[in-house]
């Protein structure tokens, strides 16, 4: 270990965010399988690769103003 390392070590500290996360994790033992299973609602989801074709193949291009109006 170089003298450079050795001079700024400081393996006992704890951010505040890392305590606070610890110290709920210690409260709620359950916290994580919570998060996975609300992700499981929102994110785990099949995706119809046929659908999502079509769809993107239905798609009007939008102009780069949305509301100017058309010159003739």
């Amino acid at each position: 270990m170089s003298i450079l390392l050795k001079i700024f070590r400081r393996p006992d500290y704890n951010s505040d965010a890392t305590q606070f996360i610890e110290q709920l994790k210690a409260q709620k033992p359950d916290l994580d399988a919570r998060q996975r299973a609300g992700m499981a609602i929102f994110w785990d989801k099949h995706v119809d690769r046929e659908a999502w074709g079509e769809w993107r193949k239905a798609r009007v291009p939008q102009k780069p103003y949305v509301y100017q109006t058309e010159v003739k």
